[in-house]
């Protein structure tokens, strides 16, 4: 069963490593491996710029929406089908996740439960999300008299928009997504929004497509404008074909490899307008930000595929130790991490960070001390001017009740770093609960609350000695 999150049955230990967590979240400088690792870790050889994400994303979403057979609207026919082909595209693109959701399950309390819970909790900040409408949508006015566009859920009628979502609902709900690039597919002919108006897709002037992975975006594509007939040949919606054409790499009329949402946006609307004689057309709009969604990176060849010169792998085990922490911070399967870890340290044995992540999963997440003291061991081996290194293995010593050599860790780390706080602490337990040594964990303590500690069993611990030895307390 896949394990979410930070346990810990010591609320002490817990903390603090919820604190090393976040040291080991810095980021580090230098030249990183580009790596789009989806669907498992591909080994390619395209180097980002320093300080780029070392992942184009780390996850990538898809949410399938088709209702054919509304339970008060009129059917849609062929909604569902190309709703299928249109989901089987993303996973050939390797999205990580495609759910797919059809008719009855299309109800307006789903549709709103996934975008105001489902996607905010689940979805990361380095992540992509695609949205895939197919059905009836609709337009009303506001106060002002601005149009509003909305879309259908299987349960609601057409005119019914407090039952529906509008545009400016989605945009909002958007917000609480913290993926930075959102795309909106709408396979049905709505308007009513905002219009940025969207650059011609270029590369000119850019160092990589991968740069606009810096920038947030929200975009969104329909397949017609408002109140067009949606055409359909050979049992196929023409946006469907033109946009699943256009997945496939024809979009990528630059021929540089990579296809971005601007010219895909681009590709369709062109085709769809050529092949409707004019009647359909296809609307792109940036609703927020400047970014652009990356679909589909420029492909690896094989025989440059796998990393050959030390600084490639090292390059590509940094950026396997980022998608790791990433995940961590992002409450996904912690087995997941720990088999990104191994094979971050299958391509660099002396990657520290990794050895300090490593264990700190098997000392807290996945209990297995013995491995977990061999991480440790390593971490301090390979970057003993680390911290976090002598911090976790002087934990696994302490719980494995080799006391001694877990003070002269935490001694270790106080070296490195003499006005740590929470070092104090681990030692004060230390001497308190193990070594039975109230001296030294008077003088642990204290020194705590000198650096400005606020756990009150230190200073509980400090006025019981004193008082037992009769000494007046702070």
């Amino acid at each position: 069963m896949a394990s979410y999150g930070w346990r810990c049955p010591h609320a002490c230990t817990n903390n603090r490593m919820t604190t090393a967590l976040k040291r080991l979240r810095r980021p580090t400088a230098g030249v990183v491996l580009c790596l789009a690792l989806v669907g498992g870790p591909a080994v390619p050889t395209v180097f980002a710029q320093a300080g780029k994400p070392a992942v184009l994303y780390y996850k990538s979403w898809a949410i399938v929406v088709g209702i054919e057979d509304y339970l008060f609207a009129s059917k849609r026919e062929g909604t569902i089908t190309d709703a299928q082909a249109v989901a089987e595209a993303f996973r050939q693109l390797g999205f990580d996740e495609v759910i797919e959701i059809y008719d009855k399950q299309a109800k307006a309390r789903q549709l709103r439960y996934i975008f105001t819970e489902f996607l905010p909790r689940k979805v990361g900040r380095l992540d992509r999300v695609i949205f895939y409408f197919a059905g009836h949508s609709g337009m009303t006015k506001d106060r002002e008299g601005n149009d509003i566009g909305y879309l259908v859920p299987w349960d609601s009628h057409i005119g019914n928009v407090g039952q529906s979502l509008t545009l400016r609902e989605l945009k909002t709900y958007s917000q609480r997504i913290m993926s930075k690039h959102i795309l909106m597919v709408l396979d049905t002919g709505v308007g009513g929004w905002e219009v940025t108006p969207s650059q011609q897709p270029s590369l000119e002037g850019r160092a990589a497509p991968e740069d606009q992975t810096e920038k947030r975006a929200l975009q969104l594509l329909t397949a017609a404008k408002d109140g067009e007939a949606l055409i359909r040949q050979n049992g196929q919606g023409l946006f469907v074909r033109a946009l699943l054409a256009g997945l496939e790499g024809k979009s990528d009329t630059d021929h540089n490899g990579w296809i971005l949402a601007s010219e895909l946006a681009a590709y369709v609307m062109k085709g769809v307008g050529e092949a409707s004689g004019g009647t359909q057309h296809p609307q792109f709009a940036r609703l927020r930000g400047d970014g652009d969604m990356i679909l589909r990176e420029r492909p690896k060849s094989a025989e440059g595929s796998a990393p050959k010169t030390d600084p490639e792998r090292q390059a590509l085990a940094q950026a396997l130790y980022n998608r790791a922490l990433a995940d961590l911070t992002n409450q996904q399967p912690v087995e997941e991490a720990l088999d990104l870890l191994n094979t971050a340290l299958k391509y660099d044995p002396t990657h520290g960070d990794a050895y300090i992540l490593k264990a700190f999963i098997l000392f807290n997440l996945l209990p297995n001390l013995d491995a977990a003291l061999i991480a440790a061991a390593q971490a301090v081996k390979f970057a003993p001017e680390k911290l976090d290194s002598h911090h976790i293995f002087g934990l696994v010593l302490q719980r494995t009740s080799q006391y001694a050599q877990a003070e002269r860790a935490f001694l270790q780390a106080l070296e490195v770093d003499p006005s740590n706080a929470e070092i104090y602490l681990t030692l004060g337990d230390l001497y308190a609960q193990d070594l039975k040594d109230q001296p030294k964990s008077v003088e642990a303590y204290e020194q705590y609350l000198r650096l400005g500690g606020t756990v009150n069993r230190a200073r509980d611990y400090v006025q019981q000695a004193r008082k037992g030895k009769g000494e007046a307390t702070p």
